[in-house]
């Protein structure tokens, strides 16, 4: 029963996985964290990508729980969502500690068939 809710939480930060597995969303991210809400047009200053790409990165990024926005006059602001990179940390850490505890498993029974 554990595993299942744990495969259930994992499945649930799948679209998180696939949203930073995009090279121009992982730098979108990054510079979220460096810098701090920003709009649009600060995003897409030196982007190697157009102002149209950004936003369409930006709204796949939104989608997957990771940044949100808010209105300022005419632009949106874009800020990350820490919350939501806090969760995902804690499956990766899930799946480290498991993958810690078969590799000792392994170490284990190798030990005691020699």
């Amino acid at each position: 029963m554990k595993r299942q809710y744990a495969a259930a939480r994992l499945i649930d930060a799948a679209p998180v996985f696939a949203a930073l597995g995009d090279p121009a969303r992982l730098r979108i991210v990054s510079r979220l964290c460096r810098e701090g809400p920003l709009s649009v047009s600060r995003l897409s200053e030196g982007a190697r990508i157009s102002r149209q790409a950004v936003t369409k990165h930006l709204n796949a990024l939104e989608a997957a729980g990771l940044i949100d926005s808010e209105r300022a006059g005419r632009e949106r602001i874009w800020q990350l969502q820490p919350k939501r990179l806090a969760e995902v940390q804690r499956h990766l850490q899930a799946i480290s500690t498991q993958w810690d505890d078969a590799l000792d498993r392994l170490r284990k029974f190798v030990e005691a068939a020699d």
